[in-house]
């Protein structure tokens, strides 16, 4: 690929492509006379597939797509869409091109295909273009960034691909998907997380939010159990991370990892307290903390402890 490829902006054909591409697939609106306008500005179709045809393929013909940048799908969504399928069919066409074997390549629409199959329709409406391994991954990445369904992980990796292989800044990536540039870099510093971490936001079990806080953090995967473990918000995450980080000083004692009983004591006092106890082990040793977010709570406490009477 040649600098000048990698540094080239979206063609106006892509945008015009996105445009249709992006739409829901649950929308019912019918679009299959709609896919002449689905159109970019690429070379010519291989004889078998012709210009800008659409037509009604075999599931079995179709093939998920290499560039496709969605890794997670979701069972209860693609279960709603099969069974809206299989009400009122496939409306919008899946854009595929042409593979050797008579094979064809999804480029955008493979929730469709394996909604389809759940709901054991056969056939679905296609538009076949013979796209180039350069505008086929863009299309991918975009199409499904424009969609907001991919998990924070997947849209960081799918930023990062279009800024390494095709030249994007974040200023263009911004305009483009119509993103503001904080959102760009704020997403695009999660790929700096341990992977084990990425996979807890892949999951579902932590926010981007919480996933955010924690960069940076030495012990972030350690940090990461601990905020899912005792439901932390993102504000007491990021206060979990601060105090993590000014306890390591030099020379500190190693903490003990914890036991499911310590784990459990912690939330038990904590929820007895109505303040986030934290218990940390060295040896035979520790210290039991309790963090408070207010005067009236520490007055609460102290008061409980008999040190003073609680404010009337």
């Amino acid at each position: 690929m040649t600098a000048d490829t990698k540094k080239r902006g979206l063609g106006r054909g892509l945008d015009a492509l996105f445009q249709d591409v992006r739409r829901e697939e649950e929308s019912f609106q019918p679009k299959i006379k709609r896919a002449d306008e689905i159109a970019i500005e690429t070379k010519s179709l291989s004889p078998q597939a012709g210009s800008n045809l659409q037509r009604r393929l075999p599931v079995d013909k179709l093939t998920p797509g290499k560039f496709q940048p969605r890794r997670v799908f979701d069972e209860d969504a693609l279960e709603q869409l099969a069974e809206s399928i299989g009400t009122h069919g496939v409306l919008q066409p899946l854009l595929v091109r042409p593979l050797n074997n008579h094979m064809y390549e999804i480029i955008a629409g493979e929730r469709r295909w394996r909604a389809a199959q759940k709901a054991q329709v056969h056939e679905v409406p296609v538009v076949i273009r013979d796209l180039t391994d350069q505008e086929t991954l863009e299309v991918a990445l975009i199409e499904n960034l424009q969609r907001e369904d991919l998990t924070s992980i997947e849209e960081a990796e799918g930023f990062q691909r279009l800024m390494d292989e095709f030249g994007h800044t974040q200023d263009a990536l911004a305009k483009q998907l119509g993103k503001s540039r904080s959102h760009i870099a704020n997403t695009l510093r999660l790929l700096k997380l341990p992977s084990f971490v990425q996979q807890m936001v892949q999951q579902g079990m932590l926010s981007a939010g919480h996933a955010r806080a924690l960069i940076g953090a030495k012990n972030a995967e350690d940090l990461a159990e601990r905020i899912v473990t005792r439901g932390l918000s993102v504000r007491q995450a990021e206060a979990l991370v601060q105090k993590s980080a000014e306890g390591k000083a030099p020379g500190r004692r190693k903490i003990v990892q914890k036991d499911v009983d310590v784990l459990a004591l912690e939330e038990l006092t904590s929820n007895k307290l109505g303040m986030n106890v934290t218990i940390d082990s060295f040896g035979e040793a520790g210290t039991l903390t309790i963090e408070y977010s207010s005067l009236d709570q520490l007055d609460d406490l102290l008061a409980r402890l008999g040190q003073v009477p609680k404010r009337g």
